[in-house]
């Protein structure tokens, strides 16, 4: 495992990033008082990169993406999406930015239950203003096997399937980076071996950028690169390693 924290990254890299965070640090109060989820993380996501997040319990991964993503402000430090600074936008211009440039998925599948698969997956084009054609609605589906599925609701479908429609809803608008928080947590592990290479396919044949929070290092070896936290600092990486490589650095992190 490369050692990387403490290390101060330049700002602005040569090549530039799809995602950078430069000093990001997030504090919050409780009755025992502060606790520092992040101390000053800096990190580049390169462009077409696939990348995981690890770390013990209360590292600050889920912090990190939420705060990567725009959905918690980090109490000091920078987060460039694209070359965008995302402190100081309004949440108006927040959400215009993640319905634009960012695609979700998380654990749970947050579906409409009301509209079909294709509604689904057609809705945030429509949050944008954007028609979607039809095309290129049961285009994405192809992408994720389940185009003769565009009529079906989602409780007529397995998991996977909800999963897979999650999915393409998050790759219709062709997000700049993709954020994916435990994809594969309550799947089996068919299915999850199917989502990730769902995830992988993204970065190789689209050239887009996967940040993926997970514990699972078999999920975990699917990235080109493992990015490991510990107490809220960058412990180190590895790239393109094995379950049993990823698994071993994870033990290291946890004596």
């Amino acid at each position: 495992m490369t050692s990387t924290a403490p290390t101060r990254h330049p700002v602005v890299p040569s090549d530039p990033p799809a995602l950078l965070l430069d000093g990001i640090t997030k504090t919050y109060e409780s009755k025992a008082g502060a606790v520092q989820a992040l101390r000053g993380v800096t990190y580049h996501f390169q462009q077409g990169s696939f990348t995981a997040v690890m770390g013990p319990s209360g590292s600050g991964k889920s912090t990190l993406l939420q705060c990567a993503a725009g959905l918690d402000q980090p109490t000091a430090g920078t987060v460039l999406l694209g070359g965008t600074r995302l402190q100081g936008l309004g949440e108006v211009e927040l959400t215009k930015l993640r319905r634009k440039q960012m695609g979700f998925v998380f654990q749970a599948y947050n579906l409409l239950p009301s509209l079909t698969v294709f509604d689904n997956v057609a809705l945030p084009l429509r949050l944008t203003g954007i028609r979607p054609r039809r095309q290129d609605v049961l285009a994405v589906l192809d992408q994720v096997g389940l185009a003769d599925k565009a009529k079906r609701r989602p409780a007529e479908l397995s998991g996977g399937q909800q999963q897979r429609v999650a999915i393409a809803r998050a790759l219709i608008t062709r997000p700049a980076v993709f954020f994916a928080d435990e994809p594969t947590g309550a799947l089996d592990s068919k299915t999850s071996r199917q989502i990730l290479s769902l995830l992988r396919e993204a970065t190789d044949r689209a050239g887009q950028t996967v940040v993926m929070v997970t514990h699972d290092p078999v999920a975990a070896a699917y990235a080109s690169r493992v990015l490991f936290l510990s107490d809220g600092l960058v412990a180190g990486s590895l790239d393109n390693g094995s379950p049993a490589q990823i698994a071993a650095a994870m033990s290291d992190l946890e004596r």
